[in-house]
């Protein structure tokens, strides 16, 4: 499981809210707590594609 480079992280925001993301390793997405989605991460990269992007779980 490869991490992801922190600058890129300082500079990729939600494509839909422009917001901030964080990183969440262990299941290898980009979540975007203000659109209540986490963006899928394949081989080393995100996929910042809102069709792609899970909806997060309410709680």
């Amino acid at each position: 499981m490869a991490d992801i480079d922190p600058k890129l992280l300082e500079i990729l925001v939600c494509p839909l809210t422009k917001g901030p993301l964080e990183y969440d390793r262990k299941a290898q997405e980009l979540i975007s707590r203000n659109a209540g989605l986490a963006y899928p991460i394949r081989d080393g990269i995100p996929v910042m594609l809102t069709e792609e992007a899970r909806k997060l779980e309410d709680g």
